[in-house]
Order: structure tokens, then sequence, then C-alpha cells
């Protein structure tokens, strides 16, 4: 592992302690948000000639904009602006983030050669490795592709559909997980949505793409020598188990919390609680070792999301200073609206946009009610599953290329082909979703 500076170390430990105070938010007794804003800014300060080049600017752009949609606001239309919040959108899922990353304590790290499972070849192989991704990732999002990835990879370099089949993975649970940035993200943005409903409409699509994915590539390529991943049913314990003990606090112990605020104080604790048999020294040195090494390692995504926010923010302000309440992009966002958002966030994302700024800046314009939110989160996931499988500058084709050397326009020009048929598969699901919640 690549030694970190100082400057990076006390980036980590200021966003552990900003997730630290997030966490003690969530008791009432204080209000800690501005407190975890300026904490999580400042690790992005710390650690902003570290982002890529690419996201940098991005990020940039996106800080640029929502400033001075602010300062317009302000000194043209005469808005009044909560300067000392203006840092606060997104934190909710930022701090989630960090949260769902202590997951990664889960187990140890010596003699660890990845997710247990055995190796298989052909088609059967890549679904199984989609499968393999998909559930796993639930969890541990992104660092499953490198789990699974570097198994696969002990053999021979990792082959186009293999990338494939890791890409699609994990991409297509945006679907539907509840532990993923994109279901945060959409939770802030439409607070009131119906999670079940999204996750029944959800879940059969992710299937049906991990489907489509083994028939479409054995089409393509020869899979006869290319190995695969099996998921062993052991491996299913963890993310299953996680996923239980959140319904549970939500619908039972917490019920006051939204699922982003219990993700973010339960998987930590379950994390460390998990290495606590091992001894307080090997505990203690465990958590210390992603406070300065890991979350560090986040920094692309933690300024992109902070800076995504900001955006929000000042869009939405200005709309409202500009228009007043009268205005939305649409009278109404029934089936038609839904299936114009979604092209156009899926675009967006084609072009180089992270479906963050689509998806964000879609929900300032919209004054969303009742089962429109649940719409709209559904249309916003889905434009998240096609929009970072194809995407060349989406998350998951940076770090396959970062990691592994595939270039984000290889993965766009493959996956083509596949966001089309999925885009197929969500327009006929808008269309039921949209019937079926009467909007």
């Amino acid at each position: 592992m690549q030694e970190t500076t100082i400057r990076q170390r006390l980036a980590g430990i200021l966003i552990a302690l900003a997730l630290l105070l997030q966490i003690v938010g969530f008791t009432g007794w204080v209000s800690t948000i501005l407190a975890v804003s300026y904490l999580l800014w400042l690790g992005v300060v710390l650690l902003w000639r570290d982002i890529p080049r690419r996201s940098r600017l991005q990020a940039a752009a996106l800080i640029a904009l929502g400033l001075g949609m602010l300062l317009i606001a302000r000194f043209v239309y005469g808005a009044d602006i909560d300067w000392p919040g203006m840092l606060t959108g997104n934190t909710f899922v930022v701090a989630m983030l960090v949260g769902v990353s202590f997951i990664s304590l889960i187990g140890k790290q010596q003699g660890r050669k990845g997710v247990p499972g055995q190796s298989v070849t052909g088609a059967g192989g890549i679904l199984r490795t989609w499968l393999g991704v998909h559930f796993l990732g639930t969890i541990l999002n992104l660092s499953t592709v490198f789990m699974v990835g570097d198994r696969l990879a002990r053999h021979n370099p990792l082959s186009t559909p293999q990338f494939l089949a890791l890409n699609r993975g994990l991409s297509s649970a945006a679907l539907w997980s509840p532990f993923f940035a994109s279901m945060g993200v959409v939770m802030a943005l439409v607070p009131e949505m119906n999670y079940l409903t999204v996750a029944v409409v959800g879940f059969p699509l992710a299937m049906l793409a991990g489907l489509f994915t083994a028939l479409e590539l054995r089409q393509r390529f020869d899979l006869s020598d290319t190995v695969g991943f099996s998921l062993s049913p052991r491996s299913l314990l963890m993310p299953v188990g996680m996923a239980a003990l959140v319904m549970l606090f939500h619908f039972v112990l917490t019920p006051a919390l939204s699922i982003v605020s219990i993700i973010t104080f339960l998987l930590p604790l379950v994390a460390i609680a998990s290495n606590l048999p091992e001894g307080l020294k090997w505990t203690r040195r465990r958590v210390n070792q992603h406070t300065l090494n890991r979350l560090p390692a986040m920094r692309g995504e933690i300024s992109l999301f902070l800076a995504a926010g900001l955006l929000t923010l000042g869009l939405s302000t200005l709309l409202e200073a500009a228009t007043g309440d009268s205005w939305s992009l649409f009278a109404e966002f029934s089936i038609p609206q839904a299936l114009i958002s979604f092209a156009t966030i899926s675009l967006s994302a084609l072009l180089g946009l992270h479906p963050i700024i689509g998806v964000s800046v879609l929900a300032s314009m919209l004054p969303l009610e009742g089962a429109e939110q649940t719409l709209f989160a559904f249309v916003a996931l889905s434009a998240w599953a096609v929009g970072t499988s194809v995407g060349p500058l989406s998350g998951i084709n940076l770090s396959l290329q970062g990691r592994y050397g595939v270039s984000g326009y290889h993965m766009m020009k493959n996956n083509l082909i596949y966001a089309a048929a999925l885009s197929s598969g969500v327009v006929v699901m808008i269309s039921l979703l949209g019937a079926w919640l009467n909007v």
C-alpha cells in the first residue's frame, strides 16, 4: 500500500471525525450538520491536489457554478442566502459513503486471497462473476470489484468480458441497493419516496441485466477460456444479514431515522464489532489503517458529491429567486416527463457528466409531491445504473482504468448495446410503475 503523507492522514482524520459527528447528530442532542460539512470540505481542500485531474476539473466547475448562482441570487435578485450553511449539500450522502467504507474491515487482511468462491469458465462463469459482484457489491460497493477482479487477475490479465461483467454487476446494483450512494442521493432529494416500491421494480430489472450480460457476451466473445467467479452461499451471509439489520432498525428499533442515517451508523459499528474478538489492539490498528489510508483515497467521490450538493443549492436558490414558487420544469411529473428525464440524465453521463449532476439539477427544478417522488426515484436510479456503466468518466470506469489499465472509452464502446437494452427495460418499467402509482 502506498504510504500516505501527513496532509493525507490529517484529511482522513477529519473525514472520520465528520462521520462521528454525523452519528452524534442522529441522537438529536445537538445539531452537527454545519460541523460535519466544514470537516468534510476541509478534508477535500487538503486532498485537492491528489484528486485525478478530470475529476478535479469537474468538481471545480460544479463549485464555481454553484457559488456563481448563489451570488447572482443574492446580488441580482436580493435572495436571502444562508452562507454558513451553503456547504451542507449532500453531506448526508458523503457521511453514508464513509460509513459504508468501514465494512471492508470485516475479515482479516492477512492471508486473505479474495472473496470465497470457485472459478468456472464460459457464459456461466460470466454470469456467476456478475452475481458475485452484484450481491457483494450491494454492501461493499466499489471495493467488491477490486476483490473479485484481483482474484480473477491472478490467473491472467483481465479480458474485456471480465471487465464488462465487473462493470455491469456493480452498476446495476444502483437499481435497488439501499447501501449505494445513488440511493443515498435519491433519498436525500426525495425523502418521501417509497423504497420498497422502487426495489420491487428495480430488483427484477437488475436480474434481467445480469442475464442479458451473460447472453450478449456469449454471442460477442469466445468465453471458453474466460475464467469466471462463483459466489459461494456463505459469502451471501454478510450482505443479506446487513440488509436484514437495516430493515430491523428502520421498521422496529429506530423508525424515526431514514435508511441513509441507519446505514451511516450501523455499518461502521458492525464492522468494528466484528474485529473486537481479535482484541482492542487489533481493532484499533485496523481502524487507524482505514482512517489514514482508505478514507483519503475516497477524495474523488467525496469532492464530487459535495460539489454537486453546492451546485444543487445554487441552482434551486437562483430558480426560486428569479421565478418564485410558480415555475417548474414540468407542470406534472408523470410517465412522459419521467422518460424525458431518464433519457437526459443517461445521455449526459454518456458525454462525461456523473449521473449525480443530472439527478441533482433535475430534482432542483421539480416540486415533486406524493407518488411523484417514488417515480422520480426510480428514474434517477435507473439513469444512474445506465450512466455509470457506459459513462467514460464514471467512478467505476475510472477505477477500472486506474487499477487494471482499461480505458473508459473502451468500456463505453463495449457497453453501448447493453446500455440500449437496459434502457429499453427501464422504459417498460417506468410505464408500469407510473400506471401503478397512478401519476
